[in-house]
């Protein structure tokens, strides 16, 4: 797996998923009613076959305009807008057999979708094959032969992705079917936590890809593109900035890396489920405790799994876990972004409090 190496990471805003309700209001990823999800932008209209992957127009050099009208002419068949019950959502279309992958947020609880692929109007059903919530990815598929014009999306390598490359974020915020944003790579290696209200995962997701490209409702589980026609990432978090009432922070976006991705694609379109999730863990069920001044001050063991890392490390239930490597630990969630950004067999120190005194472990990680 061709994952991007660990990043500081920073205190980051709270983040929102960008999917669409469609009968609230905007903030929450909503929109007052579903807008049609009409063509946006004439594609090469071709039968999905293994070969389209390779039978995208070639990047031609000229100027930047042309560039980026190739690059929405090669990939704008493969980005669908999808409806699961009230929500909208968008999605990339896989393979040749009519497998989208897109957000868990997305599909929510549902298991059957209307698909609207963005250079045709007529919808088309499609069913849940499975959701991993863990990265708030799923995979549906397409009922039937992916109709004519359906194109397989070609995917990039995530150890390539550069800050400043230029991208473009295609799908339907707010309904909107085939729409095009267009910004930065803004830096790479993020780890950041979805909020489990309005629909999100709750999940924690490293090695995010940030983008000043525009995020809005709508865009969740569509196509962050290079100008190699390459999806790079899946847009699937918008900062909210809390000076605007919680609104969205103007170009601060995330997207899942393409790396993780196709891991977790690839194992639900062979396996039907997630069996291994290339993200590390300690083995443990944890809960934040608090100092005598009422400050988040570590996270306290509560159950560990048998056999797990901790258990073979030595932790008890009852030890409070303070420092796991070069991260402090104050709170569940900053210790699930600090194994966000870790791998599964790696040696790491924990530091931690048993009975007041102060101790360390070497701690081989587990997976997820």
């Amino acid at each position: 797996m061709d994952a991007l190496p660990p990043r500081p990471r920073t205190p980051l805003p709270p983040l929102a998923a960008v999917a669409v309700a469609a009968t609230a209001a905007l903030l929450g990823g909503c929109t007052t009613a579903p807008l049609p999800a009409g063509p946006a932008a004439a594609g090469p209209r071709v039968t999905a076959t293994a070969q389209t992957r390779a039978a995208a127009e070639p990047r031609q050099p000229g100027d930047l305009q042309s560039e980026y009208q190739t690059v929405i002419k090669n990939v704008l068949p493969s980005v669908v807008t999808i409806e699961a019950g009230d929500s909208l959502g968008s999605g990339v279309v896989y393979d040749a057999e009519g497998h989208i992958v897109t957000n868990a947020h997305v599909v929510g609880s549902a298991r059957s979708f209307r698909v609207t692929i963005a250079t045709r109007e007529q919808p088309v059903a499609a069913t849940l094959v499975s959701s991993y919530p863990e990265q708030d990815l799923a995979v549906i598929r397409l009922e039937g032969a992916p109709p004519e014009g359906v194109r397989p999306a070609r995917f990039g390598d995530s150890s390539k992705v550069e800050v400043g490359q230029i991208v473009l974020a295609m799908g339907a915020p707010l309904g909107l079917s085939g729409s095009v944003t267009q910004g930065i790579v803004s830096a790479i290696g993020r780890t950041v936590s979805e909020g489990s209200s309005g629909g999100g995962t709750g999940a924690t997701i490293g090695n995010m890809v940030q983008t000043s490209a525009p995020i809005n409702p709508g865009n969740s589980g569509g196509a962050l593109v290079n100008l190699d026609s390459e999806v790079i990432g899946i847009p699937t978090l918008a900062a909210a900035d809390p000076e605007l009432g919680g609104g969205t922070a103007p170009g601060i976006g995330f997207a899942i890396p393409v790396s993780m991705v196709r891991t977790v694609a690839d194992q639900i379109v062979k396996y039907g489920s997630v069996r291994e999730s290339g993200r590390a863990a300690l083995g443990i069920s944890g809960r934040t405790v608090l100092d005598d001044d009422y400050r988040p001050a570590g996270v306290a063991v509560e159950r560990i799994t048998e056999d797990g890392a901790a258990q073979a490390a030595g932790l008890r239930v009852g030890d409070i876990i303070t420092r796991v490597g070069d991260d402090e630990i104050t709170t569940i969630t900053s210790l699930l972004e600090a194994l966000a950004s870790m791998q599964p067999g790696q040696r790491v120190q924990v530091r931690y409090l048993r009975e007041g005194k102060e101790r360390t472990a070497r701690v081989t990680l587990g997976e997820m």
